[in-house]
């Protein structure tokens, strides 16, 4: 029999996934997995073995990486960032295979090729906080390299990672764009045809911290079932919930994920009851194009969010309802309901 020895050691741990996979897989999946293949092929992997990293293992849109030098990775996730500008550019903003990297140092458990623990628990925070296209860091990061490449940062303040006793500061690295002429002769791109909507955060009024969960799981059924309906280009999970607990306006969040639409809502629990009320947002002219509210009981959540979905979908965008009831059949939602 044999035993792996489990490890405690210090490393340079880089997160990295693709931004709004999920909406580009809505659209092209083969499309869609072959470029990505193409980016890893040609660019990432490659720059990560010139600059001495390791992939320790690829999450589907993901990547987790490891370093023995903070330079070294904070150089490589600058090359292929700005790389990642011109990859692509011919496409629509929302068409292309865009990054978000972010980058800690710390204590991490190995037994063996993989690695687990506080180091990687708040690298793939910060990276669920970085901005696409953009490289997000911790304090220790900056503290080694800001003396040591030419790069200027922002400070993003402190946030909670779960499971850890202190908050985090994080940091962001500005990256210069130089402009050439191919970016300062190109014409806008035309807005999507389909609706563009990003499910966020639902609020938790009540403040029962075991609500936590339910309501990251409705939203995550959500968003699953409203980017099988075709006519939709959703925002994904990790994007629309880099918004739990900061505050920001629906006209800044539209501009930063470039959607046309909010859902928002909150939930309110009184003892195995809960009401869920739930808009839809118009973002340009911040006006609530549709409301309504759902009671039930956490029994029947599945009825629940299929009340709600199906409203949803109906808001968005005018189709036939016969249309609405075979994709229902044809893919039925799961028995959880999540809220974001």
């Amino acid at each position: 029999m044999v035993h792996s020895t489990v490890e405690h050691r210090f490393a340079v741990v880089v997160c990295a996934d693709v931004v709004g996979y999920s909406a580009l897989m809505g659209r092209d999946e083969e499309g869609t997995l072959a470029a990505l293949r193409e980016v890893r092929r040609d660019l990432v992997d490659p720059k990560i073995a010139e600059h001495k990293g390791r992939i320790v293992r690829t999450m589907g849109d993901g990547l987790l990486v490891e370093f023995n030098s903070v330079v070294e990775a904070v150089r490589c996730a600058i090359v292929i960032q700005q790389s990642m500008r011109e990859h692509g550019a011919e496409l629509p903003l929302d068409g292309r295979i865009r990054f978000r990297i972010a980058i800690n140092v710390g204590d991490v458990v190995s037994d063996g090729d993989l690695i687990y623990g506080d180091g990687v628990a708040t690298a793939t925070r910060m990276e669920s906080l970085a901005e696409p296209g953009g490289i997000n860091i911790s304090r220790a990061v900056r503290d080694q390299v800001r003396d040591r490449l030419p790069i200027s940062f922002e400070d993003l303040g402190e946030h909670e990672v779960p499971n850890i006793p202190r908050p985090v500061r994080i940091f962001r690295i500005l990256l210069e764009e130089k402009p050439t002429a191919a970016t300062m002769n190109r014409r806008p791109s035309p807005p999507p045809d389909k609706p563009a909507v990003a499910v966020l955060p639902f609020q938790n009024l009540g403040g029962d911290p075991d609500m936590e969960f339910f309501l990251d799981s409705v939203a995550e059924d959500l968003i699953t079932e409203l980017a099988r309906a075709r006519w939709f280009s959703i925002v994904a999970r990790n994007t629309s919930f880099s918004y739990k607990g900061r505050e920001a306006d629906a006209k800044q969040i539209a501009r930063e994920l470039g959607v046309r639409y909010l859902v928002e809502g909150s939930l309110r629990k009184a003892g195995h009851r809960v009401r869920i009320s739930c808009q839809l947002v118009e973002a340009a002219s911040c006006r609530h194009l549709w409301a309504e509210r759902f009671d039930g009981t956490l029994e029947d959540s599945f009825d629940l969010q299929d009340r709600i979905t199906e409203s949803v979908i109906g808001s968005v965008a005018p189709v036939p309802a016969t249309l609405r009831s075979n994709a229902r059949a044809a893919s039925p939602m799961p028995a959880r309901m999540y809220t974001t």
